[in-house]
């Protein structure tokens, strides 16, 4: 892995200093307020002017708005590393912010503004987060994450896919299903990479013992099977087929999971989390496979992968790269455990109200606060941390 450049002459806020900076903090606080206001939007007592219909604003809003501010911040930071070459930061940074932030006005007020208009609008910072990727591999030679640059793609074709889908059809399933695929194969890729690589760098300074299996075919199998399991369940999510492909991915998720000597990382929860998180792959495609044979609702598995994976994982990385990359040290505070918790509560939550329609109600209810309080909490614990400039480095490792 390349060294961080070092950083371009820059005199403005610290918020536009660095990618993870903005949207790590709007991406979070997106996260919370959005859930905040579903809620009384779910049970009648709130509307909002948008053409979608309540679902889709609430499925949109997480899966193509809160993810890719996150995912944005993630590579943001991360390709300068992977390249060598400086970090965008400044003025084309804030274009970027600005067109992520008038995406979420224009699909909250698209009753108002017009369907076409917010899609052009919304699906705007996709596309150039898609082209501003693309550009650094390809002028750093950094080849092997072009898969990277591939999924972004596929995940601004979906996010029109999903306004199309929603006006046409009056709802989006198969662009929903194809957005939750495109995201967990982003978190089995990059997961595969960070999750067994901070795991051995942990464990090289503890006593003897065993390491993280090293990527080999086994991992590149994991990934194939995933992806055609994914593929088969955007289409035809209820085939015998697809229950199979997706209970033999759950299997081959549990052993490439095993293999990183999670249960060797208790006295570290920024390594810690990363391994709960990724529990969740295993525990959805398990989940999703048992729906397709009419054994589960459907929903159990999409919460185990979005509000667990994806929820549980991006804490974990937002809260890891922001101190690593502000020269704070490389260690989970109290009450970013108590984030933690509170976001694996809400997965775990929301998983079980799916399971059990009987408690539904206080479930979803209990689900919807703990994530809440989890993505504000990091907001507000985090929020002058992504606001004032980097101090220097006592991390005494590297974030990523």
């Amino acid at each position: 892995m390349s060294a961080v450049p070092r950083l371009k002459p820059y005199a403005g806020p610290a918020l536009l200093s660095y990618g993870f900076r903005p949207f790590f903090l709007l991406g979070s606080l997106w996260a919370g307020l959005e859930v905040l206001a579903w809620m009384p939007i779910l049970h009648g007592d709130m509307s909002i002017p948008t053409a979608l219909s309540a679902r889709d604003w609430h499925v949109h809003e997480l899966l193509y708005g809160y993810l890719p501010a996150v995912i944005a911040g993630f590579l943001l930071t991360a390709i300068p590393n992977w390249t060598g070459r400086l970090p965008l930061l400044g003025q084309p940074l804030a274009v970027l912010v600005m067109t992520w932030l008038a995406g979420r006005y224009v699909v909250t007020f698209s009753g108002s503004i017009g369907w076409k208009g917010a899609m052009i609008v919304d699906g705007a910072f996709l596309v150039l987060m898609t082209g501003a990727v693309v550009r650094e591999i390809v002028a750093g030679k950094n080849w092997r994450n072009l898969m990277i640059a591939a999924l972004l793609g596929l995940l601004a074709i979906g996010n029109f896919g999903f306004h199309l889908e929603a006006h046409f059809d009056g709802i989006a399933t198969y662009s929903t299903r194809a957005g939750i695929a495109v995201v967990l194969m982003l978190i089995m890729v990059v997961g595969g990479r960070i999750i067994p690589s901070f795991t051995r760098n942990w464990l090289m300074r503890q006593g003897p013992g065993r390491l993280p299996a090293a990527f080999d075919r086994l991992d590149v199998a994991c990934l194939a099977l995933s992806g055609a399991s994914l593929a088969a369940w955007c289409i035809v999510p209820e085939a015998p087929v697809t229950g199979a492909a997706l209970l033999a991915a759950a299997i081959a998720n549990g052993v490439r999971l095993a293999r990183w000597a999670g249960e060797r990382t208790l006295a570290d929860r920024l390594v810690l989390v990363l391994h709960i998180g990724y529990a969740f792959v295993p525990l959805g495609f398990a989940l999703g496979g048992l729906a397709a044979f009419d054994l589960v609702m459907s929903s159990a598995g999409i919460h185990a992968w979005t509000a667990g994976a994806m929820g549980i994982m991006t804490l974990a990385v937002m809260s890891r790269a922001s101190l690593g990359h502000t020269g704070r040290p490389l260690v989970a505070s109290p009450a970013l455990q108590v984030v933690y918790a509170l976001a694996a509560l809400a997965a775990v939550a929301r998983i079980c109200a799916a399971l059990h329609s009987d408690w539904n109600g206080p479930l979803l209810y209990l689900a919807a606060m703990a994530w809440v309080a989890a993505f504000l909490g990091f907001g507000a614990l985090y929020a002058p941390l992504l606001c004032r400039s980097k101090r220097a480095s006592t991390a005494g490792g590297r974030s990523w």
